[in-house]
């Protein structure tokens, strides 16, 4: 926990937990809403190369995971953390010409 506490600039190990758990809540309902949007535009695993089928899962799961850690992580009262760890994800990804004014 110390190590997490001193990477991410945090005080508690209580804030550890919460914001570990709100990792884990995420990416549990990013998966879980991910399969009935696919479905309702369409797009089944048996219709498809399974390949084909994972990437666009992939790609859906991309934007819903941000929105839903923001939400979450607001909703456990760590909106800072998560807005800043967002805004460091995607200047990493190549997005930071959408951060230019936003502390990183």
């Amino acid at each position: 926990m110390e190590k997490l506490k001193q990477r991410w600039g945090l005080k508690s190990n209580f804030q550890v937990a919460v914001i570990l758990l709100v990792f884990a809540i995420t990416g549990s309902t990013s998966a879980y809403i991910a399969k009935p949007i696919l479905s309702y535009l369409g797009i089944q695993k048996t219709d498809m190369h399974i390949l084909l089928y994972i990437v666009l899962y992939v790609l859906i799961i991309f934007p819903i995971y941000k929105v839903i850690l923001l939400v979450i992580g607001t909703l456990f009262g760590q909106h800072t953390f998560f807005k800043n760890f967002l805004i460091k994800m995607l200047s990493r990804m190549g997005f930071a010409f959408l951060f230019k004014n936003q502390t990183k």
